[in-house]
């Protein structure tokens, strides 16, 4: 098995160094081409208006001067042109990415882009909420997690999104598969301060969140100390309201 590690905390994450061992319990052909810097919240975006930058960090193993996206694109383009990698992970990330943060996640958006390649993608995150036991969950799970995902025949533009609990291996209650969760955004902060030469700028602060724990969420899970499992596509169309748009459009006359 051929496996393309990235992640969106860069290249010397504490993560992607535990990811690089969990990914050798499967296999002893691993690629981890990842950013050089950190990325978080980058989202699904591509370095266009500037050029990207390789760097050889040691075998098999490099850095890309963007996002996360870049990254996997840059790799399947460069080192995999002729046999795609059986599977990419993506993370481990430093934090939890689950509900609506799926959509900023650079986590979360390699594994999209991995997708789009028709590769199947596992993103994977720990959530850590100031328990102080760093990757422990992960540790712990990620092994019997991947032992259980790797041979799924996931739909082609899917993928699967993995967080582990803020908790000690031992704490964990087990495995569940769940559906994306949302959150209710209160309020969000914005410092607005002036630079040496009295320019403006701002800086986007922490939002207040309310967890809307609902049943069946990967917010539930992880908060209740289970590892979630949530499958995602990447098609975003709202099929329910197809129908009804359609109809009020029917009769609409061609421009003349």
């Amino acid at each position: 098995m051929r496996i393309l590690l990235t992640n969106d905390d860069g290249i010397h994450a504490p993560g992607l160094a535990l990811l690089e061992e969990i990914a050798r319990e499967f296999s002893d052909d691993v690629w981890t081409c990842a950013p050089a810097e950190e990325q978080s919240g980058a989202g699904h975006s591509l370095t266009l208006h500037s050029p990207v930058r390789l760097r050889k960090h040691g075998d098999q193993r490099y850095a890309v001067t963007g996002t996360p996206s870049d990254a996997v694109n840059l790799a399947m383009r460069k080192f995999f042109t002729e046999t795609k990698p059986d599977l990419v992970l993506s993370g481990i990330n430093h934090g939890e990415n689950l509900a609506d943060d799926i959509t900023y996640s650079g986590t979360a958006s390699a594994a999209m882009e991995a997708a789009l390649a028709g590769v199947p993608a596992i993103a994977m995150s720990q959530a850590l909420r100031e328990s102080g036991l760093g990757f422990d969950a992960a540790k712990g799970w990620a092994v019997r997690v991947l032992q259980k995902l790797i041979d799924v025949r996931m739909a082609r533009r899917s993928l699967v999104n993995v967080n582990f609990p803020a908790c000690a291996t031992a704490d964990v209650r087990g495995i569940r598969v769940t559906r994306q969760g949302f959150h209710d955004y209160a309020r969000g902060s914005l410092v607005e301060s002036s630079d040496p030469r009295g320019r403006p700028y701002y800086w986007f602060g922490l939002y207040d969140v309310e967890h809307t724990l609902d049943h069946g969420t990967d917010l539930e899970a992880v908060n209740e100390g289970y590892v979630s499992v949530t499958p995602l596509q990447l098609d975003l169309t709202l099929h329910s309201a197809i129908g009804d748009l359609a109809e009020r459009f029917s009769a609409e006359e061609p421009a003349s």
